[in-house]
């Protein structure tokens, strides 16, 4: 496992080294504005089989994306003209949205009907998804069912490291709140989680169930 310790001078780099072991299939953990995650090609049925392994987590239970724009998000989901207003309006990467996918795409977390994705509000994570040119999965790094730790060590000590093909340390993150899961893929919207954003500041934009 490579390391790379997060600084104000290597963003660009690391963010590039990062990209060229998602591009190869591996796995990265990455710090993001909420906490550290666990990374992979989005769109590889191998890479986000990987996922699954390192977490234990039942494939049945979907994987989101995060993404670096709404250009980017339309390339994969049918994503309502309402989204681009919550987020102008919102807190910025405090919504993951869930969407239709689009019909051209089966493979990784495209296996099912949907795609949810969120716009991070972190540099990082921008420049990691730019040099790879496409979504990268967001899924906390830790063990199913046991709670995240919020530095690499501690994260190792849940994930063994051959999980691992690059780790960029950016020190212990402070805890904040997960982002609100806002489902659009129906008719009527509807909050699967709600969290950072509430419903009642969703509601002044979206009618919901």
């Amino acid at each position: 496992m490579e390391r790379i310790t997060l600084n104000n001078l290597n963003t660009r780099t690391a963010a590039a080294r990062a990209a060229s072991a998602l591009r190869a299939g591996g796995i990265v953990l990455y710090p993001t504005d909420t906490l550290y995650g666990l990374g992979a090609d989005a769109i590889s049925n191998t890479a986000v089989a990987k996922i699954f392994e390192a977490k234990g987590r039942n494939e049945r239970k979907p994987i989101h994306a995060i993404v670096a724009d709404l250009a980017m998000a339309r390339q994969y989901g049918e994503v309502p003209e309402i989204v681009d207003a919550l987020v102008r309006k919102l807190p910025p990467g405090k919504i993951t949205f869930i969407v239709k996918k689009r019909p051209k795409y089966d493979s990784g977390i495209l296996r099912g009907t949907t795609f949810g994705f969120r716009i991070p509000d972190n540099a990082f994570c921008i420049e990691m998804i730019r040099a790879l040119g496409g979504p990268i999965t967001a899924t906390s790094a830790n063990r199913a069912g046991e709670m995240p730790a919020t530095d690499v060590d501690g994260i190792l000590v849940q994930l063994q490291s051959e999980h691992i093909d690059v780790a960029i340390d950016n020190g212990e993150l402070p805890v904040n709140a997960p982002s609100t899961v806002l489902d659009l893929s129906a008719e009527t919207p509807r909050i699967l989680r709600e969290a950072a954003v509430t419903a009642l500041q969703i509601g002044e934009y979206v009618p919901l169930v």
